[in-house]
């Protein structure tokens, strides 16, 4: 095997698509650092992807979600299918990687050749981190990968960026908790495919049960209805039933023909949302780098220039874009 600094594009390109887990790391790693060896290597294996299937897990801290995620994995693995698992997790404030805690509950799937773990740090901007999320999972699924699991900290919008690219989304929610039923209020429910409530055992299950069905019962224009599943994922208990509704949700995206309609806005979301995010990051240097506009955004904090002018002027500076209030007029 190369050693880490022998890699080339070539040999990692090579390595994962053997699904040679020090490969993907490695590329993983260098998608994470914004590497140019990175974009090499996506460009080079973007056209080898969109077999995996991808399952988002997503929902308020605390309510189980690695636990589920580790009973899906044993469940798939005894149907003999390979696995990819992103976790995304609040950076560390020290060494801005991902804290691994959580990891901890997928440790009985470490060994297993056919499962890769990952954890990804937010690293303080949710808009690369969604960036990283989708090249990370096409290297995944390049190396041959059936499924694979994003699993994201909470429920806020940062999250929602990175559970857009999954083909269906499970929320996980607990009863007695009061974030889930604030994830109820926040109008998170717009979200899920399917809808896990953890620790079936706990007394206020069924009542959770009974409000989330009164919240999804107000959309009555959907063609699908996200279907409710109680677990208790440290026993593994009904996480059958739950893949089955994930299954379920698959089948029926690829009989309507929705399947391939979703990918494809997701990925367009998905230019569009890096586009958006390079080019205000080229403005904001370009603002710090001339006196001009910089005079412009002060005029605005002394009330003596309109924000709508400025942003025209701007628009026309940095972009050579005529009209910057939105009728493209000049």
């Amino acid at each position: 095997m190369a050693a880490r600094r022998d890699f080339t594009s070539e040999s990692l390109a090579a390595g994962v698509r053997a699904g040679d887990r020090r490969a993907l790391a490695r590329a993983i790693t260098l998608v994470e650092n914004s590497e140019p060896l990175a974009y090499e290597l996506v460009r080079e294996l973007y056209p080898e992807t969109g077999r995996a299937y991808a399952v988002g897990i997503t929902g308020p801290p605390g309510v189980g979600k690695s636990t589920l995620i580790g009973s899906l994995i044993r469940h798939v693995r005894a149907e003999e299918r390979s696995v990819g698992v992103i976790s995304v997790d609040p950076s560390s404030p020290f060494s801005h990687g991902a804290l691994l805690g959580d990891r901890i509950r997928l440790a009985d799937h470490f060994l297993d050749p056919e499962v890769f773990i990952r954890s990804m740090g937010t690293r303080g901007h949710l808009g690369g981190l969604a960036e990283a999320t989708l090249q990370a999972m096409l290297l995944l699924d390049a190396a041959g990968k059936d499924l694979v699991f994003l699993e994201t900290v909470g429920a806020g919008q940062g999250e929602v960026e990175v559970i857009a690219i999954a083909d269906t989304v499970v929320l996980v929610l607990m009863p007695g908790s009061g974030d889930s039923i604030q994830a109820l209020k926040a109008g998170i429910m717009e979200i899920p495919d399917v809808i896990a409530i953890n620790k079936l055992d706990h007394p206020a299950a069924k009542t959770m049960l009974n409000e989330v069905r009164s919240v999804l019962a107000l959309d009555t224009e959907s063609a699908w209805k996200p279907p409710i599943v109680l677990t208790e994922a440290t026993r593994g208990e009904n996480v059958p039933e739950l893949w089955e509704k994930v299954e379920e949700h698959r089948a029926f995206l690829e009989s309507e023909g929705l399947l391939e309609e979703q990918r494809r806005r997701n990925l367009a979301g998905e230019v569009f949302a890096v586009a958006s995010s390079r080019a205000t990051a080229h403005l904001e240097r370009a603002v710090a780098d001339d006196p001009e506009l910089r005079r412009l955004l002060d005029e605005v904090q002394s009330r003596q220039l309109d924000p709508l002018s400025a942003v025209r002027e701007i628009m026309r500076k940095v972009f050579k874009v005529e009209g910057g209030d939105g009728t493209g007029a000049g």
